[in-house]
């Protein structure tokens, strides 16, 4: 019997090289994200208060929160996309867990925007209130 060819060629690199072509494969992820207009909005939005986190925040650790719970909203919307993506690959029929999947990922998007917004209302009353 002979070694099967792996269905992937990632899995074979190593080192540096695996390590150049994962971060090709994260750029392309972030030009597909940036297609989709959620994404281009939150994105827009993190290039203004990502920034303005360095200045509302009073030390390291707010700053961290700040312009994390930002990008934090980013990553859920690039992993829904990813999910939505899969689904529709499966068909345009509809179906009761593709539903599911899909109203799970929008929930889990709403919880992280509702998760950054408490943030930033939190410090902004802090800082001004």
């Amino acid at each position: 019997m002979t070694p099967r060819e792996p269905v992937n060629a990632q899995k074979q690199r190593t080192g540096l090289s695996r390590m150049a072509h994962a971060f090709g494969y994260s750029l392309a992820g972030l030009r597909a994200g940036w297609g989709e207009t959620a994404f281009r909005q939150e994105a827009i939005a993190a290039a203004v208060l990502v920034p303005l986190a360095f200045w509302l925040g009073q030390d390291w650790v707010e700053v961290g929160l700040l312009a994390g719970s930002v990008l934090m909203v980013m990553v859920v919307e690039l992993l829904n996309t990813g999910v939505e993506s899969a689904i529709d690959r499966i068909g345009p029929e509809w179906h009761d867990l593709s539903k599911r999947a899909k109203d799970m990922g929008s929930a889990a998007v709403l919880l992280s925007l509702l998760v950054c917004a408490g943030i930033w209302v939190a410090a902004l009353w802090a800082r001004l209130g």
